[in-house]
């Protein structure tokens, strides 16, 4: 039988004959597959499907002759045997480590049953089925509490039958005959009677003929998980490596695509016999700060692919080097932990408030051929901050991102590989020239909208806001990806004040970072005020300087208050101050910004009593030239 027939014609096998495969070890996964990634809704889904016999797609083998061709991997808690592997799981993972890890329950945070109907009696259980259906039921554990999961009930077969459930691991293949009488016998102990109740046959009669129903729903199940039939595909003993791969990859590419990362870890694996998701959990295992900035796999890549000298996109890692890659791999894991370093200086912490993921990997490629001390490593990290902070504050990116990223940074290793640079030679890098990519203004910063989501010019707003330290105004903390778990997004002059008089609240410098009272009851109050209420506030020389690291100041807001002899101000009053503070507000926290990108976009370090004196100079001028126009009368 040639590959052409035997790889085209789907062959039946039921769930009872992959069990006592997976269970002896002849099946397994090549190492290069993607690990066990369907959520319990897609597990529920495909346990269904066989409940309710109906059909499904098929799934692909290759078998493995005297010599396999991939190092394998077992699939996720199969046990461990010295059996000799004859197939190899090409596709069809997913389905499979559903079906056995189902058919053990063995799912941490939920279990499986299913849903028999006929035998639900608890009033208010919150099961709506109308038919036999397999039933998630989420578990949780407390800490105080080990080896005990909740609910409780969900591990009791007596409060399970009453809600009509069954464990699932009941079905499973095999002669489980002893179980299922233990279980059901357990379920049903409760209602025996005592021998010298007067009705003892009658009810003992109705019990025994609960046990033979339920019995008989549990045994046509087992029989029909036991035969459903999961048809497959087979590449023959003598199908190369190469083949099967690029199968493999046509058919995930088919069905669901593979994403980059899963396409390089094949090849990986084909190329340098290296697993490649060994390589990054131990990567992630000893630099967990990595993970903070987003996908660890796509940043690892692309960053090869620029120090390869390829486009850090998806034909870019598809033509890397797999050799290279696998020997070049502490580099590259070098650089980034330096990026994060680099980040982290700049209080930037997460992915949640990184303005533009693309400079990550250019950041990460420019610091490997970057000495870790000496003037040139000054030199370098300028240069870097000047092309980061760019990148945030310009539209460079905001289209073609991965083909402007590889231009930019070929221009910055061209300079990085000069012995001396400075910022004269800055417009060499495409995206720190002016003219073409230029720095907002304050009019234009002052519009930014909320940055809670993925808008680059928002985030950005906030990421100069949180240069400083942004210090909690409740606990003093500095900004660290621990606290900025505990902090939410909220206004300054509060939402409720400014609708009153029609403004519009939801702005980037209207925005403040910090740990909030869980009383969550919000009206109209003075800014002050507003934040006094909804945080632990200390005393007033504290607080103003927590304030001054957000770039907020306390006076300002003091004053900023909406009453007339005790009254609040409503109507045209209200609006008519309220818009005259809240301009100045904005005029003045924009204005900051503004010189704060324009020094951090050309490299420089900032102090936060530098940036607050020349913003206040900045404010004067443009008031002292306002108030001479107006004398001149223009």
């Amino acid at each position: 039988m040639t590959i052409l027939q035997q790889s085209s014609k789907a062959q039946d096998r039921t769930l009872g004959t992959w069990y006592v495969q997976i269970a002896s070890g002849t099946l397994k996964l090549p190492r290069f597959q993607r690990f066990e990634a369907w959520d319990r809704w897609r597990v529920a889904g495909f346990l269904n499907t066989v409940v309710q016999n109906l059909p499904v797609g098929v799934t692909l083998l290759l078998q493995v002759g005297d010599r396999e061709q991939f190092i394998s991997r077992y699939i996720a808690t199969a046990p461990e045997t010295t059996g000799r592997v004859t197939e190899h799981l090409l596709d069809g993972q997913q389905r499979l480590t559903a079906f056995w890890r189902a058919m053990h329950n063995n799912y941490e945070g939920e279990t499986y049953y299913v849903y028999l109907p006929d035998f639900d009696h608890h009033v208010d259980d919150g099961i709506t089925y109308e038919e036999i259906t397999v039933h998630c039921q989420p578990r949780w554990a407390k800490k105080k509490e080990p080896g005990l999961r909740y609910p409780v009930w969900a591990d009791s077969p007596a409060r399970c039958l009453e809600r009509g459930l069954v464990p699932v691991d009941l079905l499973c293949p095999g002669d489980h005959a002893a179980r299922v009488e233990q279980w059901i016998a357990g379920a049903t102990a409760e209602f025996e009677p005592a021998d010298d109740a007067p009705d003892a046959l009658a009810r003992y009669r109705a019990l025994e003929k609960q046990r033979l129903e339920l019995r008989s729903a549990l045994n046509t199940l087992r029989e029909r998980v036991t035969h459903f039939n999961l048809p497959f595909l087979a590449l023959p003993v003598g199908t190369s490596a190469d083949v099967a791969l690029q199968v493999f990859v046509n058919m995930n590419t088919n069905s669901k695509p593979l994403s980059m990362y899963d396409l390089t870890v094949a090849k990986t694996e084909s190329a340098a016999g290296e697993s490649l998701h060994a390589l990054q959990e131990a990567t992630e295992a000893r630099h967990v700060e990595l993970t903070h900035y987003g996908d660890t796999s796509s940043m690892l890549l692309t960053t090869a692919a620029l120090m390869q000298g390829k486009m850090p996109n998806r034909g870019g890692v598809g033509a890397l080097d797999m050799k290279l890659l696998v020997s070049s791999w502490p580099r590259i894991e070098r650089a980034l932990v330096r990026t994060a370093n680099f980040l982290a200086r700049q209080h930037i912490r997460d992915e949640e408030r990184l303005p533009s993921s693309p400079v990550l990997a250019v950041i990460a490629a420019c610091f490997d051929k970057v000495p870790e001390d000496g003037d040139a490593l000054g030199r370098a990290e300028q240069l870097l901050r000047a092309y980061m902070w760019s990148c945030f504050f310009t539209t460079r990116y905001e289209g073609a991102a991965a083909t402007r990223a590889f231009q930019d940074f070929k221009a910055l290793s061209e300079l990085l590989a000069r012995s001396q640079f400075g910022a004269a030679d800055y417009e060499h890098v495409p995206v720190l020239r002016r003219i073409d990519y230029p720095l907002p203004t304050a009019e234009q910063l002052a519009r930014v909208g909320w940055p809670k989501g993925p808008d680059r010019l928002a985030r950005a707003v906030l990421a100069v806001n949180l240069y400083f330290g942004a210090r909690d105004f409740a606990d003093d903390q500095p900004v660290s990806f621990d606290s900025l778990r505990h902090r939410e997004y909220h206004h300054i002059f509060p939402d409720a004040l400014l609708s009153e008089a029609g403004i519009e609240s939801f702005l980037a410098l209207n925005c403040a970072l910090v740990t909030w009272k869980t009383n969550r009851s919000i009206g109209r109050k003075d800014p002050l005020a507003y934040l006094r209420d909804r945080v632990e506030w200390a005393d007033e020389d504290s607080v103003s300087h927590r304030l001054r690291t957000h770039l907020l100041d306390y006076k300002r807001l003091a004053a900023a208050t909406y009453e007339d002899n005790g009254n609040p101000l409503e109507g045209d009053a209200l609006k008519a101050r309220l818009v005259r503070d809240f301009d100045d507000f904005l005029e003045r926290r924009s204005t900051l910004v503004e010189v704060a990108a324009g020094h951090l976009a050309n490299g420089r370090q900032l102090s936060l009593e530098s940036l607050l004196a020349e913003a206040e100079q900045r404010l004067a001028n443009v008031r002292y030239n306002d108030g001479s126009a107006a004398a001149r009368g223009q």
